[in-house]
């Protein structure tokens, strides 16, 4: 099977981390590799690594780092692997099979170059599992419902497209999807992560949705398509805030079109 690192990044969330960690350790295939990249200030997370016992597999890296995209060039720089996950402190798998069933996959698959699959988030106060597959027409679409947290991506493809463009703060997935569309890619049907929705992009959601625009726009030109789309995405997001679309959600889900 391939061989497959796991990154984590962290910054003064032992807590979230641990969640994480403990996740990676219930896999009933375990990761050849955890390597956490530790950008902390506070010396929790540092103290906790060296004290308390952990599996083979992890290691870590202590310093400070320039953000959330140096923090994963980083872990892709120094993973030993060729398939790798992020994973950020705070997500989870969402079971012990997860890495079980990708390495399944990419070993039937050998040449599928990066997957994504499907994510459990809470919206409008409910809790759904989302996941389509990745479609290069619609990528003026965003992130869709191609979440990063599911994504596995083989190392040879960060080497071609490059890495992470630490100018964007939020949307610096997108922007690496708008470099990796035309890599063989496979949709593995399958709950990946569980999402931990108190992260930048939640709640930097509409400055998001601008990203996305002005990312699309610098690799394909203007697009009234995907403008319009953004405003449908903000208009939507808005909408979930009142009491109405938070009734009109619990409908959608109830008829089973929460991932429509």
């Amino acid at each position: 099977m391939i061989k497959v690192t796991v990154i984590s990044i962290c910054f003064n969330n032992l807590a979230d981390l641990q969640r994480t960690c403990a996740s990676v350790d219930q896999q009933l295939v375990l990761p050849d590799e955890h390597l956490i990249i530790n950008g902390s200030t506070s010396p929790d997370i540092a103290n906790w690594l060296a004290d308390a016992p952990q599996p083979a597999f992890r290691r870590w890296i202590n310093e400070r780092d320039r953000g959330i995209g140096d923090a994963f060039n980083k872990g892709i720089e120094h993973a030993r692997f060729p398939l790798l996950h992020l994973l950020h402190a705070g997500d989870c798998y969402a079971g012990k099979d997860v890495l079980q069933v990708v390495k399944k996959y990419y070993t039937d698959h050998p040449a599928i170059h990066w997957t994504s699959g499907n994510i459990k988030v809470t919206r409008a106060g409910q809790e759904i599992v989302i996941g389509k597959p990745f479609e290069a027409s619609k990528l003026y679409r965003g992130m869709r419902s191609v979440a990063h947290p599911t994504w596995f991506v083989k190392k040879e493809v960060y080497d071609r497209v490059g890495i992470f463009n630490n100018a964007h703060k939020i949307a610096m997935d997108y922007d690496l999807m708008c470099r990796i569309y035309s890599e063989p890619y496979g949709y593995i049907n399958h709950t990946i992560s569980v999402f931990d929705d108190t992260g930048i992009s939640t709640n930097n959601y509409v400055q998001s949705l601008k990203d996305n625009i002005r990312i699309y726009e610098s690799y394909f030109g203007f697009s009234i398509r995907c403008r319009l789309w953004q405003l449908r995405l903000y208009l939507l997001h808005l909408l979930l805030q009142t009491p109405l679309g938070k009734w009109l959600f619990r409908i959608k889900k109830a008829l089973g079109l929460a991932n429509a």
